[in-house]
């Protein structure tokens, strides 16, 4: 209720600015310690990757980009923590306007750029956390750095975040950065992955500890591409997989204010889509990869969908734009009561 009485506060602001503002008021509630009354966290256990999750209902990347709130967003009951996308260096992204509400169709278009404060930034706020739970780092490449030597920059955030992960995500699937979605097809894949591959065993021998790695791709594939992505998974051992990051279709927003906006789509129009990968990707992959459900969730049966599918978590972000906190609870509930299904 309370939510529902301040959107319409929110959404008569900037976006980006809202956006901020919202962490800002919620880290502040964080620190007044009102949050954890208010939510709370849900038990809800889920094993995946070799990892205890408290709940299968996680936070996407992209909310947090730099790690400044992992201890005020834990505090909505979220089973895990997914911060960034971070880059080697700090960069400031697209040029502004970059994000976009679309109310009618309760979606959002961005193209924000991997906008971050860099790395060693982001490790020293997971440092400082004081949450407990499994945090997810998702890494990526700087816009200055060439597609071609990509796999530079994704070895040197590993090598970085390694040691402070739960397990690191390599996001190849955002649209806003030129070139990036080249790595999900054919040889660049598997040199990608090779390379990288490579580098995180060296790290898990070194440090005496192994931290799943995961590959976040696009909903905008063919069943070519996913066939091929499906091996790549297996050949490489890769532990998991989200699916999916924005679309760059305009299905259902097409005909709407700021619906030709350049950019990712997210929100209640992708949910079809996302969750059609992520059962494609499920038939291949036969629970030998972790499955991540992402995309156009906004309730309950929605996260129930994507766990019907084949997703072993969900995670959560647009939804939360227009439903506000008190989804995590609904879709821990909701997803609960389907594992009630299941054992009856």
């Amino acid at each position: 209720m309370s939510y529902a009485l301040f959107r319409p506060l929110l959404f008569n602001m900037d976006p980006e600015r809202a956006h901020d503002m919202t962490l800002a008021l919620l880290d502040k509630a964080h620190k007044a310690r009102a949050l954890g009354f208010v939510y709370g966290q849900q038990a809800l256990p889920v094993d995946s990757m070799g990892l205890r999750f408290s709940n299968p209902v996680g936070l996407a990347a992209g909310l947090d980009k730099n790690g400044d709130y992992i201890d005020a967003l834990a505090e909505l009951g979220f089973g895990f923590i997914e911060i960034g996308t971070v880059t080697p260096k700090p960069q400031a992204g697209n040029d502004k306007p970059r994000l976009f509400r679309i109310k009618q169709a309760e979606a959002i278009i961005n193209r924000m750029g991997f906008n971050n404060k860099g790395v060693d930034h982001l490790i020293q706020n997971v440092k400082r956390c004081k949450y407990k739970g499994n945090i997810g780092i998702n890494i990526g490449k700087n816009a200055v750095t060439p597609v071609e030597n990509a796999a530079d920059d994704y070895v040197y955030c590993l090598e970085r975040v390694y040691p402070h992960a739960s397990y690191i995500t390599v996001n190849i699937s955002s649209p806003n950065t030129a070139n990036l979605r080249d790595l999900q097809s054919g040889e660049a894949l598997t040199a990608l992955l090779d390379t990288i591959k490579e580098r995180h065993s060296q790290l898990a021998t070194e440090y005496g500890f192994y931290v799943p790695l995961v590959l976040k791709v696009a909903p905008d594939l063919d069943e070519s591409q996913i066939d091929y992505i499906s091996q790549q998974l297996i050949d490489f051992e890769i532990d998991g997989l989200i699916t999916t990051n924005t679309t760059l279709s305009r299905v259902g927003v097409e005909d709407l204010p700021d619906g030709e906006q350049m950019g990712g789509l997210s929100g209640r129009p992708v949910s079809h889509l996302s969750t059609l990968v992520l059962q494609q990707f499920a038939e291949r992959l036969d629970h030998k990869v972790a499955l991540v459900g992402v995309g156009g969730i906004d309730s309950g049966a929605k996260a129930v969908k994507k766990i019907e599918v084949g997703a072993d978590l969900v995670q959560l972000y647009s939804g939360l734009i227009y439903q506000g906190p008190g989804l995590v609870q609904s879709c821990i509930q909701a997803i609960g009561g389907y594992y009630d299904t299941l054992s009856e």
